[in-house]
């Protein structure tokens, strides 16, 4: 496995980072839920997708969304899902990421997310055994998250 960089350089005095790597969770609504918290302050992004675990708050899908039922209310959006799965991981990563703001003394309150990107990762390859000697495909792909918070005035 290469090494990966953020992807933006920062002021490491004012900012803090974390990634998750090779996480198994869908591409496509890592995507959309980093699209959505991106500029969002951390608090407010953490409730966000606590209220989507809970399957009270939908992310609106607006690049994956061609066959994505719309679901009711006033998000602004029509097509949308509850990524449970996916949410929980970023979850994790804001988190470990708030954990390395305290441990570098910065306000945790004044924090807002400046970056949020998923990138794909490796496929992990395996082979389900099958009637006659046959063998059928089975990927399983990986996402790497990548978070950089900065404390705003």
């Amino acid at each position: 496995m290469g090494k990966l960089k953020y992807k933006i350089k920062t002021d490491p005095n004012k900012t803090t980072r974390a990634m998750g790597r090779a996480l198994r969770i869908s591409r496509k609504h890592a995507v959309e839920i980093c699209r959505e918290i991106k500029g969002m302050k951390l608090d407010e992004a953490m409730r966000y997708l606590r209220r989507v675990i809970e399957l009270k708050q939908v992310v609106p899908f607006k690049r994956h969304g061609k066959e994505v039922g719309h679901k009711k209310g006033k998000y602004g959006w029509g097509a949308g899902r509850y990524p449970q799965k996916a949410a929980r991981e970023i979850l994790k990563v804001l988190e470990n990421a708030k954990s390395n703001a305290e441990y570098k003394g910065l306000n945790v309150d004044k924090l807002r997310i400046k970056h949020i990107s998923s990138n794909k990762g490796f496929t992990i390859k395996r082979y389900m055994p099958r009637a006659y000697g046959r063998a059928t495909p089975k990927f399983q792909e990986t996402v790497h998250i990548q978070v950089i918070l900065e404390e705003y005035q």
